[in-house]
């Protein structure tokens, strides 16, 4: 704002960040020319609990973590997996680590049932009566700009809750019962590429059933970084070790949550088994593939045609929400990533003045699904345990309490007067 020895950085109408329809994506951050902007610092209460010995400190690392982590410490991205990665967090003081690419599966369960769901209602013509499609619902910078620029789309978002929110509703309830403590010892700490999960975690309707929150700290991987040299760890040392079970476990098409059209081509993979009752070729859909900002397809789902959108960085958003409520163009379902290739570029991955890495850490993720033993959500066995020791079935009662949200629960500072 302003110039010359007045120029100041500022938000539009000089109004309080918290006044203002920001998203908290952090690209401003990452793109700052002088380094003047960054985020919220989590750290110290991150090392406070890891202090207190009445609490059990968890972390989860997210997909799109592995991709990017070893940068600022100067190890090869061949050599910064995510087993070399737990034993860092290991050494800092975590005492239990494990994979939001488990929590991406789950939300791929109930996403797509959701999904299906929905289909079934509009084939009976019980569906949404202006033709709009689901809404993919794991960003949380996406979903603040359509609660704060397009509210009409609100009830459009697929209520399931991001992989981040799951994992902690799941770790607070599940996870507490197989450990035998009180939920309330458990302490939950995410590894984000993102900055807007740090409002996410804070959302009054993110939380268990006393009233505390599923995820108590979201940190950014730049964080996650600067705990690992404050504890003097020496990354030269560092060896694999697995992550902990039964919440460390993820498939190939979990880990490609992290990269754009990643969370759609693993909706299709298992809507398509849920459809038939068998798999088809993990690779029969990758037409979503790319950095395309807008890439649009049709998946073939046994004969059943299902028109899907991919959309990254809320520009792209915007031209597609436009031509959706002018009725230029119709989807049935519908993938949106605030930051541009996903969450690969997110606003929290580690920052290199004038290079866009999206694209070569999106290479990484899709090398891991290729690789992966197992490449469908719901043949996770984690995932089925969870299912048949606790949450009975996808759309459950106890599956709809703890894993999907009310996104009316929650306003923007200036909803309904943007």
């Amino acid at each position: 704002t302003n110039r010359a020895t007045h120029t100041a950085v500022g938000t539009r109408g000089r109004a309080p960040i918290g006044k203002t329809d920001c998203v908290a994506c952090g690209q401003c951050i990452t793109h700052c020319p002088t380094g003047a902007l960054r985020e919220r610092d989590d750290t110290e209460t991150v090392f406070d609990a890891i202090a207190d010995p009445d609490k059990i400190v968890l972390v989860q690392i997210a997909p799109a973590v592995r991709s990017a982590w070893g940068e600022e410490l100067g190890i090869p991205r061949e050599e910064a997996t995510v087993e070399r990665l737990a034993c860092a967090l290991r050494r800092v003081g975590f005492e239990y680590v494990f994979d939001t690419d488990f929590s991406a599966d789950l939300t791929i369960m109930e996403e797509g049932s959701e999904l299906l769901e929905r289909l079934g209602k509009a084939a009976k013509g019980e569906g949404d009566s202006r033709g709009w499609p689901m809404f993919t619902s794991c960003c949380p910078g996406w979903v603040r700009f359509v609660k704060a620029r397009y509210p009409e789309f609100v009830d459009s978002l697929s209520t399931s809750k991001s992989p981040q929110q799951m994992f902690g509703a799941i770790a607070k309830t599940y996870y507490a019962k197989v450990l035998g403590v009180e939920p309330e010892r458990l302490f939950v700490v995410s590894v984000m590429p993102c900055t807007a999960k740090k409002a996410e975690c804070a959302l009054p309707s993110m939380v268990g059933e006393g009233g505390a929150p599923d995820v108590d700290v979201a940190l950014t991987v730049r964080e996650m970084v600067r705990m690992i040299r404050a504890s003097h760890v020496g990354v030269d040392t560092l060896t694999e070790e697995p992550l902990d079970t039964p919440l460390g476990f993820g498939t190939g098409a979990g880990v490609i949550f992290g990269a754009t059209g990643g969370v759609m081509e693993a909706a299709v993979r298992s809507a398509y088994y849920l459809v038939t009752g068998k798999n088809p070729d993990a690779d029969f859909f990758t037409d979503v593939r790319g950095l395309d900002g807008w890439k649009e397809a049709v998946a073939d789902i046994d004969g059943t045609k299902v028109r899907v959108a991919v959309a990254h960085g809320l520009g792209n958003a915007a031209r597609l929400l436009d031509a959706i409520r002018d009725g230029r163009v119709s989807y049935d379902f519908v993938e949106v990533m605030a930051c541009p290739g996903g969450c690969v570029g997110g606003g929290g991955q580690p920052i290199h003045d004038g290079c866009e890495l999206a694209a070569e850490r999106g290479q990484v993720l899709w090398g891991l699904d290729a690789n992966a033993e197992i490449r469908f959500s719901h043949e996770n066995p984690d995932v089925q345990a969870c299912y048949s020791e606790f949450l009975g079935a996808p759309l459950s009662p106890l599956a709809e309490e703890l894993l999907h949200t009310d996104h009316h629960a929650w306003t923007m500072p200036n909803e309904g007067t943007c």
